[in-house]
């Protein structure tokens, strides 16, 4: 399998990168102790951070890039700089005040009397074949459970245990999580989340809703929490296993805005289990799916909500990114209100 370009990263590189951006010739700088560059334009100066652009990375940058900023002057502006940004990076800059670039072209640099926007232009440095990750099924399990439980200090052998994946792919995923500084291991080795919030962030990035294999369908109600409470009851009268997600597990824990489309995770039978009460199958006029998951791990952390079972909060999180209707305005709603981050 080949490899993608490498990107730029010579200071000379990014003088010429600050140069195009600022549509100026003479931008000058130098390599400071502690990683960071000074760059100086025409009544300008910068402070910039250059990473590899994995979202914990990103973050750290991005802090690092303020501090450094604010140690140089009150007028000198934090910088990322890395290959390609992602909209979770993008949030994680703006979230601290820094501003980024890309190699790729792309720029978001705003300052009093200064605004450079460039977006939409493709990575050039993304590699060939299928991307590493740590969002795959199986992996995201022991995601899931650190998100799910991200006060525990855990060890890989219980993190195994409890996820029921072999200790070979916990040390694997771990690193990699380490790696990105998404999570830090203590006292034994022991592994705790230190960076939840951006951590859902990049699986939300990655993860794909549609990846599980659904069934839409129709089932009358005369309200979307009417339906959900509906398919509810009749899926536990058959003992088909199965969660609320979407909106209708947002609205079960937030009462946030009413909906029409009920969505479940589902075991084997829940066809057979609905269709007595009038469910039929079909994309035209559909307002219940029905979804066979890709893995077993999304029902990790399930609990009853006013009598309807629903996915944890992060699942929900996750899925709304997949719903229509007020779907990302719910999937704020449970983040604050449930997780706190």
């Amino acid at each position: 399998m080949g490899e993608g370009p490498r990107h730029p990263d010579a200071l000379g590189d990014l003088l010429a990168l600050f140069a195009g951006l600022l549509g100026v010739q003479d931008v000058e700088g130098h390599d400071a102790p502690g990683g960071h560059a000074t760059l100086r334009a025409p009544g300008r100066a910068f402070v910039v951070v250059r990473c590899e652009g994995g979202l914990g990375a990103i973050a750290v940058a991005a802090r690092y890039a303020v501090e450094a900023a604010s140690a140089e002057g009150p007028t000198a502006m934090p910088v990322v700089v890395l290959p390609f940004m992602t909209e979770a990076g993008k949030r994680a800059c703006a979230d601290v005040g820094a501003s980024w670039a890309d190699w790729s072209g792309n720029a978001s640099i705003v300052a009093p009397g200064l605004r450079v926007i460039v977006q939409g232009l493709p990575n050039r440095f993304r590699r060939p074949g299928r991307p590493a990750t740590v969002f795959a099924p199986k992996s995201a399990r022991l995601v899931r459970w650190l998100l799910v439980h991200p006060e525990a200090q855990v060890s890989q052998r219980e993190l195994a245990r409890a996820t029921g994946v072999n200790e070979g792919l916990v040390s694997r995923v771990t690193s990699r999580l380490e790696a990105e500084q998404f999570v830090e291991r203590g006292e034994g080795g022991r592994i705790r989340v230190v960076q939840p919030r951006l951590l859902l962030d990049a699986w939300r990035e990655a993860y794909r809703f549609d990846a599980h294999t659904m069934v839409r369908g129709h089932l009358a109600a005369r309200s979307g929490d009417a339906l959900s409470r509906l398919a509810a009851d009749a899926l536990r009268e058959a003992g088909v296993a199965h969660a609320a997600t979407g909106l209708a597990a947002a609205w079960q824990f937030t009462h946030f805005a009413g909906f029409r489309l009920a969505t479940f995770f589902v075991g084997a039978g829940a066809v057979d289990a609905l269709t007595p009460l009038g469910f039929r199958e079909g994309e035209r006029g559909a307002n219940l799916w029905l979804v066979q998951p890709n893995d077993e791990g999304v029902f990790e952390g399930a609990s009853d909500r006013e009598g309807v079972r629903c996915v944890h909060p992060v699942q929900v999180v996750l899925d709304l990114g997949g719903h229509p209707e007020r779907a990302p305005e719910a999937a704020e709603r449970v983040r604050t209100q449930l997780l706190g981050w």
